[in-house]
């Protein structure tokens, strides 16, 4: 028996890898991991593809209650943990991964994309990205954003922030929020950002300009994130203006 960490991409039920689609096939039990990131697509087409019933997996399920339901089930048959992107961008995966280790249990991994790969699709090279940041809904007192982005622009180097979302809610923060927040911390508002819609999908919506001017924007497409470049490369420059 094994717990498989299945990786499924950034988009819809067609992103999971073949090497995934069989293994969740011959999984008795498949959880969904719904809390660090969403699919532009219903539960009902991974269902569909795989055969499967999926389990949403809220974050309390995952930290909290995995050992009665998740862990339990991985030593009893195989069973599947579904991660929207790669399973280990987020540390909370890493932490489930080390419990099953811990109860004796095979850990398999199946990786797939993740933003922090699909965000070389605005040209920025991804060796030149710094630490990652997230802007939270509730930012008022919050100034780690802030500090990793100095710290980052220090070095020339690229920050992405990742942007708040609560699926079960379906709520999620905005461009113009984001970039709201950062000005709103002093950060110049004619600073030039990317604004990056829906990574992975066919059609992702990007848009590259001053901080004020993407704060008056309306971006439909989620999941969203926010990118102020660093030192450029004249091919980062490049690739930069077809997005303006």
């Amino acid at each position: 028996m094994a717990l498989y960490f299945i990786s499924i991409g950034l988009n819809d039920s067609k992103d999971i890898s073949l090497k995934g689609l069989e293994t969740v096939k011959k999984c008795a039990k498949v959880y969904l991991e719904g809390y660090t990131s969403v699919l532009n697509c219903p539960v009902s087409d991974l269902e569909k593809l795989y055969g499967k019933k999926v389990i949403i997996a809220d974050r309390d399920l995952v930290e909290s209650k995995a050992g009665e339901t998740i862990l339990k089930d991985a030593e009893e048959q195989n069973t599947a943990f579904l991660v929207v992107g790669d399973v280990f961008s987020a540390t909370t995966h890493m932490d489930l991964w080390l419990r099953a280790k811990e109860k004796g249990i095979e850990t398999i991994a199946i990786h797939n994309a993740s933003v922090l790969t699909a965000v070389g699709i605005t040209g920025l090279e991804l060796y030149k990205f710094g630490k990652v940041t997230s802007i939270p809904f509730h930012n008022k007192d919050v100034k780690s954003p802030i500090e990793v982005l100095k710290q980052n622009q220090k070095m020339g180097l690229h920050t992405l922030f990742l942007l708040d979302l609560d699926p079960k809610e379906k709520k999620f923060l905005a461009i113009n929020d984001a970039a709201a927040y950062l000005i709103k911390n002093r950060v110049p508002k004619d600073t030039k950002a990317v604004a990056c819609c829906a990574l992975g999908s066919s059609h992702p919506l990007l848009k590259y300009g001053a901080l004020e001017i993407l704060q008056k924007e309306s971006f439909s497409k989620f999941p969203q994130s926010l990118i102020i470049p660093g030192k450029l490369h004249f091919m980062e420059e490049k690739a930069l203006e077809l997005l303006a």
